[in-house]
C-alpha cells in the first residue's frame, strides 16, 4: 500500500467533519509546494504588450502607420 492510499484509509475513519480539515489541509499543502509559473516578461514594445493582453493582433491590422499619418495635437484653451 503506497502513502496516498495509507491517507485514504485513514481517513475512512474519521468523521465528516475532521476528514474536510484533512481535504482542507491538503489543499493548502498542494497550494504551498506547488511549483511557482516564471513570470514572463513582456518586451518594452506595443506589439508584445498588446499580445499579451488580447492574443495577438489580428490579420487585418494595419503595420504601416507612421507619424506622420496621426494628427496633430493641439493646444488647449486654460479655463481660467
Amino acid at each position: 500500500m503506497n502513502l496516498a492510499e495509507t491517507i485514504y484509509q485513514h481517513s475512512l475513519n474519521l468523521p465528516d467533519n475532521a476528514a474536510r480539515e484533512v481535504l482542507d489541509f491538503i489543499e493548502f499543502l498542494e497550494q504551498r509546494y506547488s511549483l511557482i509559473r516564471p513570470v514572463t516578461k513582456i518586451e518594452n514594445d506595443t506589439e508584445a504588450f498588446l499580445t499579451a493582453l488580447a492574443g495577438g493582433l489580428s490579420k487585418d491590422f494595419p503595420d504601416d502607420i507612421f507619424d506622420a499619418d496621426l494628427g496633430i495635437d493641439t493646444s488647449r484653451n486654460s479655463l481660467d
